[in-house]
């Protein structure tokens, strides 16, 4: 039987068979051998010990498609990053550092800007300018008004996502909104495992139907890039590449450099100076941490 890890706690996964249920089991000792750890997103295989309890053992790990390291989760098709539009207003360096997180780790990104009815088509259009050509796509939503609801549910369809954000900016209203059981199913997590001890937030997938998966991030307000090379970061920003080629030195960091085309095109306007600004303060941090 074949199924999907949606949660690890404390050495028991729980394992979501599509159109069976939840099966919670335990890694064969193989795996420990072998020094693999299953990962929540895993596809795998489990031989199901009691049928009437649902409890079983993994007994093979499928192929993986990717696999993050922060946070840790396996066959991710897509991260989906949600900010507030206002209330709070968006922090764009906070933004920037994720974005280098997934594309430095090849995962496609959506931004979402949630509560768009709080801002202004001029303000709405000023933050569309900064990510036009960062290589994401860019919705507008408002939860309160459930506008752009359809269309993340199309964008959401037969992957599995990981979704980010800092708190207030309605991510827990959207996760609701979009899986009215996201809470009856941690809840049946909960009644299962029934150990107190585990209130600490654990990456988990919600499944939404059909193949599709998504998964809330904790700890995303503290992203630190430490394990980043610094002349790395420039190509992480995709609109620094179609320029890239044209600067006077090969390895040109756009910083201080002469005759730079990546400066050229922030002074036309090519590439949007936030952009450009939060490049400049996360290599300085990557300059000054210490390699130990």
């Amino acid at each position: 039987m074949q199924g999907k890890i949606i949660k690890g706690i404390a050495g028991f996964y729980y394992v979501n068979v599509e159109g069976s249920g939840l099966y919670e089991c335990k890694a064969k000792g193989i795996f420990r051998n072998k020094k693999i750890k299953p990962l929540v997103g895993d596809n795998v295989e489990i031989d199901v010990l009691d049928e009437k309890a649902m409890v079983g053992n993994i007994v093979g790990i499928l192929e993986r498609e990717s696999e993050l390291i922060r946070p840790a989760v396996a066959n991710a098709d897509q991260a989906f990053v949600i900010f507030a539009a206002a209330d709070p207003a968006p922090n764009f360096n906070l933004l920037d550092r994720f974005l280098v997180m997934m594309e430095s780790q090849g995962i496609p990104t959506i931004i979402c800007f949630n509560k768009v009815d709080r801002i202004t088509k001029e303000e709405q259009e000023r933050i569309e300018q900064i990510y036009e050509n960062s290589g994401c796509t860019v919705l507008f939503t408002s939860v309160a008004e459930e506008k752009g609801l359809d269309q993340i549910h199309k964008m959401l369809e037969h992957k599995t996502t990981v979704l980010a954000g800092p708190s207030g900016v309605g991510k827990s209203s959207m996760i609701n909104k979009l899986n009215p059981d996201a809470n009856m199913e941690t809840g049946s997590i909960s009644e299962k495992i029934k150990r107190g001890r585990h209130t600490t937030r654990h990456s988990e997938l919600f499944y939404l139907g059909e193949g599709t998966y998504i998964m809330d991030t904790p700890g995303f307000s503290s992203m630190f890039l430490a394990s980043m090379e610094k002349e790395e970061l420039k190509d992480y920003f995709p609109e620094f590449t179609k320029y890239a080629d044209e600067c006077r030195f090969l390895g040109c960091v756009h910083i201080n450099e002469p005759n730079c085309a990546v400066k050229e095109a922030i002074a036309e306007g090519k590439i949007h100076k936030t952009r450009y600004e939060n490049y400049k303060l996360l290599y300085e941090e990557l300059k000054n941490v210490k390699k130990y």
